[in-house]
C-alpha cells in the first residue's frame, strides 16, 4: 500500500514544492478529529477529542477496599470534545478543549451565519450533547439531552431554518414518564431530535421496530422533508432502511433493504448526501463472502426510485466514512483502506456515475483513517481524521488537504514568506540596485539603463536580456507556489508631457504608450516560458497602462526619466 504521509513543514529549497499540507496534533492518550469545515475567513475548523484530567480530591485518603478506591479514581481522565481551527499555512491558530462537567467526545461540526459553531456529540455515560461555540470557540451554551437510559449521537445535520437535527440511537425506555416513548420499540431504536437555530428543543422522536434499529445519518430534502438512513438487525440479518419524515418528525413512507443473513452480502450504511440535482446519494459498506468489506454507492429520489446501485471492488478492503460533491458532478469520497498490515486513509475521486476515476492512500506503517471531508471554497478538499505514528498505540488528530485529482494539496505561504524569499532569489539585482521589491510584493524596475526612452514602448537589447534574466528566476518560483498566486500584474508606466498636447491627448497618449510598455513585457517575458507555464500565465497574468498616474517624484519634482518604466506585482489569494 501507498504510504505517502509527509510531515510539515520545510521548503528543501527555494524552487522546491511547498511542503504537504498535513497536520498531526498529538495529545496524551488516543485523540481524534471526527469532522471538518471551512470556516467564512477560509480557516478550517475540525472537531473530535482529546483527553483531559480532573483533579482527584481524595489523594490523601487510604484505603482498604480495592473496589472503593477504584471508584474515588474513576473519574479522574476521560475525553472532552476538541475543537481546532487552523489557516492555509498549517498554523494552529486556536485549540480548545470544552471542560464540560461530564467526559464527552464530539463527532460533528456544522457552521452558523455569525461563523460559529454548533457541535454534536455524546457525554460518555450515555447522553447526548449539543453545544453551540462563537467564532473564536467561547461556550454560548450546551443541551444535553436524550433518554435516561444509553443514547449515542451518530450525526449533527444543518437544517434550511438555520437550526439543526441530531441523529443517533436510543436503548428503549420503559418508564412511563417518557410519553414520546411509549410506543412499544426493543433494544436500540432510532433516535432524533431536532433543534431551532436558538437551541430550542423542537420535537425529540423515536423511531424503529421491536428489534435492533441504529440511526446512522440524515439529510434535509429540498422540500424540508428528512430522508434517514439506519439499520436493522435481527438474528443474522441486518436490514437497511431509508425513511422519509416531515419537517415536523412524522413519518412519510419506509422502506428496507434485506440483505440475506448467512454472513454473505451483509451491508452498513454509513452517509447520505443531498445532491445538487436534489436526489440523494447513500454510501454503505458491503460486506462479500469473505467478509471482505467494499464500497456501494446508491442513488435514489425523492419517491424510493433507485436511480444507480453500484458496487466499487478495491484490491484491499475499503469503506467510506464520508463523501461530498463537487460542482461539477464528481464526488470524493474518503475513509481506510486495509490489508494485513496497516490501514490507510482512502481517498477516492469518482465521476457523475460513480465510476472510480483515481484514489490514493495516505498513512505510515500503522493505524490511519480518514473520518471527514469538505470541498473548500478552491476545490480542495479538506479531512479530518487519526493518525497513529510508527511503533505507536496511540491515536493522534490529524488534518489534511488533497487537490482535485485526491494528490496532496501544499501548505500556503504567507505574504511576509513570499517577500522574504523573492528577496533571496534576486539578491543579486538588489544589490546592484536594477530592482526593488517593496512588502506590498511589488517588483519596480531601477536602473537607469533599463527606463524606456521618451516615446518608445519596443525593448532594448538590455531590457530584452534583463527581463529574460528576471523572469528565469521569478517564473518558476511563482509556479511552484500557484496555489497562492491570484494575479501578476505586468504595469506600464509613463512621465506626464506629451509635447504641446492638452490635457485630454496627454492623457490618452500616454495611457496608450503605457499598455504598449506592458504588452511588449508580457509578450517578451511569457514567449520565453514552457507550455505548463504558459497555461497557468493565462489564467493569472494580467497587463495594464498606468499613463502618468504612477510617475516618480523627488522632492516634489517629477523624474521623467525614471517613470517611463514597467513594474511588477504578486498578488496573493
Amino acid at each position: 500500500m501507498k504510504n505517502t504521509l509527509l510531515l510539515l513543514l520545510l521548503l528543501t529549497s527555494l524552487y522546491a514544492t511547498p511542503s504537504n499540507y498535513s497536520i498531526i496534533v498529538k495529545k496524551p492518550f488516543n485523540s481524534a478529529l471526527f469532522d471538518i469545515t471551512q470556516d467564512y475567513d477560509r480557516t478550517l475548523s475540525a472537531v473530535g477529542f482529546s483527553k483531559n484530567y480532573k483533579n482527584n480530591s481524595n489523594t490523601a485518603l487510604s484505603y482498604t477496599n480495592a473496589f472503593d478506591y477504584l471508584a474515588s479514581t474513576s473519574q479522574t481522565f476521560g475525553s472532552q470534545m476538541h475543537i481546532m481551527k487552523v489557516d492555509k499555512t498549517a498554523k494552529i491558530i486556536l485549540s480548545k478543549v470544552s471542560n464540560l462537567p461530564k467526559f464527552n467526545e464530539a463527532i460533528a461540526v456544522v457552521k452558523t451565519p455569525a461563523n460559529g459553531y454548533f457541535i454534536g456529540g455524546y457525554t460518555l455515560n450515555g447522553s447526548l450533547l449539543v453545544v453551540k461555540l462563537d467564532a473564536r470557540g467561547n461556550l454560548l451554551y450546551s443541551k444535553t439531552f436524550g433518554t435516561k437510559n444509553y443514547d449515542r449521537m451518530n450525526n449533527l445535520i444543518l437544517m434550511s431554518d438555520g437550526g439543526v437535527l441530531a441523529i443517533g440511537s436510543s436503548i428503549t425506555s420503559r418508564s412511563n414518564s417518557d410519553n414520546i416513548f411509549n410506543s412499544g420499540l426493543g433494544n436500540n431504536d432510532i433516535f432524533i431530535t431536532r433543534f431551532s437555530k436558538n437551541g430550542q428543543k423542537l420535537w425529540s422522536k423515536k423511531y424503529g421496530t421491536m428489534y435492533d434499529d441504529r440511526g446512522i445519518d440524515a439529510v434535509e430534502a429540498r422540500d424540508g422533508s428528512i430522508i434517514v438512513i439506519s439499520t436493522t438487525s435481527y438474528e443474522k440479518n441486518r436490514d437497511v432502511s431509508i425513511m422519509r419524515l416531515t419537517e415536523n418528525g412524522n413519518r412519510v413512507w419506509l422502506k428496507h433493504y434485506q440483505e440475506k443473513g448467512n454472513d454473505d452480502n451483509t451491508v452498513i450504511p454509513k452517509k447520505i448526501i443531498r445532491l445538487k440535482d436534489n436526489n440523494f446519494v447513500v454510501a454503505l459498506t458491503q460486506y462479500n463472502h469473505m467478509r471482505k468489506e467494499h464500497i456501494r454507492l446508491i442513488k435514489f429520489d425523492l419517491y424510493q426510485n433507485i436511480l444507480i446501485d453500484k458496487e466499487i471492488f478495491t484490491t484491499y478492503p475499503s469503506e467510506i466514512n464520508d463523501i461530498k460533491e463537487y460542482s461539477d458532478g464528481k464526488f470524493i469520497a474518503v475513509g481506510y483502506v486495509k490489508d494485513s498490515f496497516n490501514t490507510d486513509g482512502l481517498a477516492m475521486i469518482l465521476d457523475s456515475n460513480f465510476v472510480l476515476l483515481t484514489q490514493e492512500h495516505y498513512g505510515q506503517e500503522n493505524y490511519d483513517v480518514f473520518n471527514g471531508v469538505t470541498i473548500m471554497h478552491n476545490s480542495q478538499a479538506a479531512i479530518a481524521g487519526v493518525h497513529t505514528d510508527n511503533a505507536s498505540q496511540e491515536t493522534n488528530m490529524w488534518i489534511t488537504k488533497l487537490n482535485r485529482d485526491a494528490s496532496m494539496a501544499q501548505v500556503s505561504t504567507s505574504a511576509d514568506s513570499i517577500y522574504e524569499k523573492l528577496r533571496e532569489i534576486f539578491k543579486d539585482e538588489l544589490k546592484s540596485k536594477k530592482i526593488e521589491i517593496k512588502k506590498d510584493l511589488s517588483i519596480n524596475v531601477i536602473d537607469s539603463e533599463l527606463y524606456f526612452e521618451a516615446g518608445a514602448y519596443k525593448l532594448t537589447s538590455k531590457q530584452k536580456s534583463f527581463l529574460s534574466l528576471l523572469s528565469s528566476k521569478l517564473m518558476p518560483f511563482l509556479y511552484a507556489n500557484k496555489e497562492d498566486i491570484r494575479t501578476l500584474e505586468i504595469n506600464g508606466h509613463t512621465s506626464s508631457e506629451w509635447g504641446k498636447s492638452n490635457f485630454t491627448d496627454t492623457y490618452l497618449n500616454n495611457e496608450k504608450l503605457s499598455l504598449n510598455r506592458s504588452y511588449e513585457t508580457m509578450s517578451h517575458i511569457f514567449k520565453k516560458q514552457n507550455k505548463h507555464t504558459q497555461v497557468w500565465l493565462s489564467q493569472v497574468l494580467r497587463g495594464s497602462g498606468y499613463s502618468s498616474s504612477q510617475h516618480i517624484k523627488y522632492s516634489n519634482i517629477e523624474s521623467k526619466k525614471k517613470s517611463r518604466r514597467v513594474s511588477f506585482k504578486v498578488v496573493l489569494k
